[in-house]
């Protein structure tokens, strides 16, 4: 559709609208289409940069009358680069960014386009947090919706178990609040069923008393020594308390050199006395480089890791829960490890443990409640003249990684090249239970710009 004709039918079909329309003319349109990951280039066809609930409403109704497909971004940071679309419309929730605080009932509310960043600066206001994330610019409602790990998930578990209620606008373009009351199969399946539902206006959460001081940091050590810092790590984390939280891996330095190092990152959200005896073996162990671990603000270290994550880096990553850690695997890592091209690649263990991990798998639509590793692969450069060289870097190792992993894998670390059916691998036991969710809601696979799920056949 020429452009003066779409804007025509704009004016006649949504003339309310309180946002902005953005079409690739326009100014404005080519940020706006951006999203994180600079490996993704998408053109929409149209932009419908929303306002509030009414708009993402209009915008629903816009795409069926225009008979083009949804895309819909909060915080833009999906790694595949789920959030845009070519040829159809991108619902964006950018500026709604709204944070709500009841201190007393200790939750808040908060629009579709909030970061974590934003959040936990209203929330700490109060001496409150929940968990999310480990990168402060990941928009809330993408990281939630597919499960949300974060620094402070052992101790209060995943943000979806922190999920009070949402509101949904669902693919007919009606708003539904969902909550254990309301609506209760779609509540169920928004945690952890991603986006396959509907547009998530706002999303309220259970807050706790964190802060505004914590115990964390990063510990880096030569390269020489990733052995015994992966070893060390899988041995720590054998009998961790819930407040601590730990990742380890094998990244550059940060200052571009290519430097190769072994790294362990953690969060004790707990007093900071019993934090301090809690990190003492961490901070003893070895001979680091650089050690950071100490007392800091909670907003600062949910903040610590953003620069590795830059807007705009080309990223391709893959990832899987381990079957086991053992030696094997911690060479097959070093050797992958030396092969990187790229001087922002890294390889990482997430450890899973504590109250995360004792919600039952059926509780939620997540399911991953086992004790264990996330391992990631993360192709990460800047140059496009070595783009094929990084993504096969990534697919070459989480090929050889392959006889170690477990069967799980965590949605929000998919990529749009899996072979196979990896969505219904990702929710396992719960998947066929989505389905039926998803033919409820949404039958015609609307929202399907996602880690789609597909409907229920009647």
């Amino acid at each position: 559709m020429p452009a003066p004709a779409l804007y025509d039918r704009i004016n006649e079909l949504a003339p309310e609208f309180g946002g902005l329309f953005l079409q690739p003319h326009d100014d404005g349109y080519e940020a706006a289409r951006r999203v994180h990951n600079g490996l993704v280039d998408k053109r929409p066809a149209l932009i419908a940069r929303c306002s509030g609930v009414a708009d993402i409403m209009a915008a629903v109704e816009l795409a069926h009358k225009l008979n083009l497909a949804i895309a819909v971004r909060g915080g833009g940071h999906n790694v595949a680069g789920r959030a845009t679309i070519d040829g159809g419309l991108m619902i964006d929730l950018a500026t709604m960014k709204g944070v709500f605080v009841d201190p007393e009932m200790r939750t808040a509310r908060a629009q579709g386009g909030v970061t974590w960043a934003g959040f936990n600066r209203e929330t700490q206001v109060h001496g409150l947090a929940t968990t999310g994330g480990v990168v402060s610019s990941t928009g809330i409602a993408g990281l939630t919706l597919g499960g949300g790990l974060g620094w402070l998930m052992s101790k209060y578990g995943m943000a979806v178990d922190n999920l009070v209620s949402a509101e949904v606008v669902t693919a007919n373009g009606e708003l539904l609040h969902a909550s254990a009351d309301d609506n209760p199969d779609l509540f169920w399946g928004l945690r952890g069923g991603g986006g396959n539902f509907g547009v998530v206006a706002s999303l309220e959460y259970r807050l706790h008393p964190i802060g505004p001081m914590v115990t964390g940091g990063l510990i880096a050590y030569p390269f020489e020594m990733a052995r015994d810092v992966l070893r060390y790590f899988r041995d720590a984390t054998s009998s961790l308390p819930d407040e601590l939280m730990m990742v380890s891996g094998l990244v550059h330095a940060p200052d571009g050199s290519g430097g190769k190092l072994a790294v362990i990152a953690l969060c004790h959200c707990g007093p900071l006395e019993a934090a301090n005896a809690a990190v003492e073996p961490v901070k003893s162990f070895g001979s680091p480089i650089l050690d950071t671990i100490g007392p800091r603000p909670y907003c600062e270290l949910n903040a610590m890791l953003d620069g590795a994550y830059p807007k705009g880096a080309l990223n391709y990553w893959k990832s899987s829960f381990l079957d086991r850690l053992d030696d094997q695997t911690i060479e097959t890592m070093i050797e992958c490890f030396t092969r990187c091209p790229t001087p922002m690649g890294q390889l990482l263990l997430e450890h899973f443990h504590g109250a995360a991990t004792r919600i039952p798998v059926n509780a939620t639509a997540f399911p991953h409640r086992a004790v264990g590793y996330n391992a990631v692969v993360i192709s990460e450069w800047m140059e496009p003249a070595i783009t094929n060289r990084c993504i096969a870097w990534a697919r070459d190792s989480y090929t050889a990684l392959a006889p170690y992993t477990a069967a799980g894998r965590y949605v929000n670390y998919l990529g749009d090249d899996e072979p196979g059916n990896p969505v219904a691998a990702a929710y396992g036991p719960n998947y066929p239970r989505l389905q039926k969710i998803k033919a409820k809601y949404d039958p015609r696979n609307i929202f399907h710009m996602n880690l789609n799920i597909l409907p229920a056949s009647a």
